[in-house]
């Protein structure tokens, strides 16, 4: 489903049965549904008439009914309303236990097929109250929620914690901009929620036609802040972009730049409950200021992954959530980001991170956005390449960036080529989805 108000009603009448809602993105075709479905056991599809024709029930064994919560009917699905009829107004819900699955999520899937993220009852309620302390809900407020619920910064952190606190949820099927700054200024929206991608856009464009006053509260989580990006925005608002750190295996919350003091370019410091560790290779605790992998404990992290007992016993080994992300801690425990493992760049026995260089990318007055990645190189091993998208009415060359990269970072850092390119993909919730630069990439 998109986002609108059956989105609610369905998810938490799965729950109040004692079901398992499994999110499937809205924009998924039949093979990825199909995966989904079976992988996950799903005995139940509610959608949207549009999405029909990508529900494959031939080749889903266990699925009984498909359901349609706007639009027609279609292919044989009926719509809510009718295939409500006729059942009783109240029912006794079915209690479950504090670890029981509450939900399933799939991973994005960057490394082969998606694995589905079993998230607790406890899991999802104190993960929940903790998204609504730390970002201050209450029972006045509306929340723009462009963001997809049926990824778990949609779902959990702004949807389920609103619900807890009472907040108004005022929903967009997606972000078009025109259309959200509208809404903001007339139904006094109070708290903000994005991605990088969006605080990027937005300092992009002339604002002074809206009044956005209401606002009193902006975060972004999913993808990695770049540090110019928000100390541009708090010049430009005089506000701080708060920023929280998780992953879906952990429900997502974990991290938060912070309640006491905020430090630009940190993810921020474990939020209560919650332990965060740099960990080497060998899973052993790094001294503060060296980078390793960011392992996680607290009562957000995972059951496990949906039939997947050997992918479990690796990523949660030793007790710890492995997160795939690099990263580093200060002396304070505030979490730096490095980049992801699988995106770092290995040009001939060199590490490059690709976020160390977007930021230096980040700090050219023509560049919007910016995506650094690795291809295949038959003698180094891999090269360095970044898709640049320049500011309107701006023009730069690629031989530009290159000039300022050799002026300003080490040569093996430095981009071998330069593609300068109207837009970058991304996933539903705003991620650059370097793997599909990667893939359609010439070789070197």
């Amino acid at each position: 489903l998109p986002n609108i108000p059956e989105y609610a009603t369905t998810y938490y009448a799965a729950q109040k049965i004692g079901a398992i809602p499994v999110s499937i993105n809205a924009i998924f075709r039949a093979g990825e549904v199909e995966y989904l479905l079976n992988d996950s056991g799903a005995v139940l599809v509610f959608t949207v008439a549009e999405l029909v024709p990508f529900v494959p029930r031939a080749s889903c064994p266990t699925l009984k009914h498909v359901v349609v919560c706007e639009g027609e009917a279609s292919g044989g699905a009926p719509t809510l309303a009718p295939w409500c009829a006729g059942q009783p107004e109240r029912f006794d819900p079915v209690e479950r236990a504090a670890d029981d699955p509450a939900a399933l999520l799939y991973s994005s899937g960057t490394t082969g097929f998606p694995k589905g993220v079993t998230l607790s009852q406890s899991n999802i309620a104190t993960n929940v109250a903790s998204a609504a302390k730390y970002s201050g809900y209450r029972d006045d407020d509306r929340l723009c929620v462009f963001l997809p619920l049926f990824h778990v910064y949609g779902q959990n952190y702004i949807l389920n914690a609103a619900i807890l606190a009472g907040s108004t949820v005022c929903l967009f099927r997606r972000f078009v901009p025109d259309v959200v700054l509208d809404a903001i200024q007339r139904d006094h929206h109070t708290l903000f929620f994005g991605v990088p991608t969006i605080f990027i856009g937005l300092l992009s464009m002339d604002l002074s036609k809206w009044d956005l006053s209401s606002i009193r509260y902006e975060m972004s989580a999913a993808a990695t802040m770049p540090e110019e990006i928000s100390r541009r925005w708090t010049e430009r608002f005089g506000r701080r972009v708060y920023e929280g750190y998780g992953l879906t295996e952990c429900s997502p919350f974990a991290c938060y730049n912070d309640l006491v003091e905020h430090r630009f370019g940190s993810v921020g410091r474990a939020v209560e409950g919650f332990t965060l560790k740099i960990f080497d290779e060998n899973d052993r605790e790094v001294p503060h200021g060296e980078w390793g992998e960011i392992c996680i404990r607290g009562p957000g992290v995972m059951l496990g992954y949906w039939n997947r007992p050997e992918d479990t016993a690796q990523t949660l080994r030793g007790g710890w959530l492995h997160s795939g992300d690099i990263g580093r801690m200060d002396a304070d425990g505030y979490v730096y980001i490095v980049d992801r493992v699988k995106d770092m760049i290995n040009v001939s026995g060199f590490k490059v991170w690709p976020a160390e260089l977007e930021q230096y990318l980040y700090k050219l007055p023509q560049v919007q956005e910016v995506a650094v990645y690795g291809i295949p190189h038959p003698e180094k091993g891999e090269q360095v390449v970044a898709a640049v998208v320049p500011r309107a009415g701006q023009a730069i060359a690629p031989e530009d960036v290159i000039a300022w990269c050799r002026a300003n970072i080490a040569a093996y850092k430095v981009p071998v080529r330069v593609d300068i390119v109207q837009e970058l993909p991304k996933s539903a919730t705003g991620k650059i989805l370097k793997r599909v630069l990667r893939d359609q990439a010439p070789p070197a």
